[in-house]
């Protein structure tokens, strides 16, 4: 964030900003996927690390997208919100619910909602490449942002209800519950 903000007061030319952010990127999202496949290949999986890790990822892929909200990306602070509340909702779920005793795990719907804003992350930082070379205008820049960044947030939505729904049986019992 601090890169994509502030690369000239870090002496970074901006031709060669989307490459650093790539690799960051790329590096962010590889060792995600490689810590979950470790833990699951050394059995070491546990109701913490199943409540934590989505909401650090949500928390980090959020934070890359309201960084793009700034100039030259420019995406509008709607479609970020789409994120915040749909991961909120979900991880506010996931947390009673641990606190009440019982983890609900992820889905592969939210899987994919991760591989998807991971895929538009990395569209976004493709198409500042030939933005910086000047071959493209900010318009198309910001169109293409705005497009993949709106399929990545229905999508987003649409995981986030069959969340609930999958777990209708833990929600509607937390809705229900008196006060304990």
């Amino acid at each position: 964030m601090f890169l994509y903000l502030e690369y000239s007061l870090l002496g970074i030319p901006f031709v060669a900003l989307p490459y650093i952010l790539l690799a960051l990127l790329g590096v962010s999202e590889l060792s995600d996927a490689f810590d979950g496949y470790l833990a699951r290949k050394l059995r070491q999986v546990t109701d913490l690390g199943k409540l934590l890790d989505p909401m650090a990822d949500s928390i980090y892929r959020i934070s890359v997208f309201l960084t793009f909200t700034r100039p030259p990306v420019s995406l509008p602070l709607l479609l970020v919100f789409v994120f915040l509340y749909r991961d909120s909702v979900i991880s506010t779920l996931r947390t009673v619910c641990a606190l009440r005793g019982f983890a609900l795990a992820a889905r592969s719907t939210g899987k994919i909602k991760a591989i998807l804003q991971a895929i538009s992350g990395f569209v976004i930082l493709l198409m500042l490449i030939p933005y910086t070379l000047g071959s493209i205008t900010a318009g198309t820049l910001h169109a293409v942002s705005i497009t993949v960044v709106s399929i990545s947030a229905a999508y987003a939505l649409f995981s986030g209800v069959e969340y609930l729904w999958a777990n209708r049986d833990y929600v509607l019992r937390l809705l229900t519950a008196k006060g304990e």
